[in-house]
């Protein structure tokens, strides 16, 4: 099958074949392989724009009240080693002995 919207790197003609796993160019013979399409990574931000990563430690940036409890996190009071998850609560880690769910808006990188 004859593509068009991609160019052979050799020669930049765009007469190719298209195989299940590369491509072939009919002007050349140039062969190459199909490159996968990847989700672009995502990327996790504190409130100062700080790229956060896994085993990171965060810091509070201000009074949160716990849903469901009568404990206040406190500004100021740091986690134990982070771990990014998928979901609206982007920050999973442990603070004051609690396991907890954050968003990544509410603390600072340390």
């Amino acid at each position: 099958m004859l593509i068009a919207d991609q160019s052979c790197p050799m020669c930049t003609m765009n007469d190719l074949l298209d195989f299940p796993s590369k491509y072939e160019c009919i002007t050349c013979g140039h062969e190459w392989e199909k490159e996968e399409e990847r989700e672009p990574e995502r990327v996790v931000k504190d409130a100062y724009d700080n790229v956060l990563s896994n085993g990171d430690v965060v810091q509070m940036i201000k009074d949160l009240k716990l849903k469901g409890s009568s404990k206040v996190l406190k500004s100021g009071m740091k986690s134990k080693p982070i771990r990014l998850v998928e979901g609206d609560h982007e920050i999973s880690c442990k603070m004051d002995g609690l396991a907890i769910g954050l968003k990544a808006c509410f603390v600072k990188k340390v």
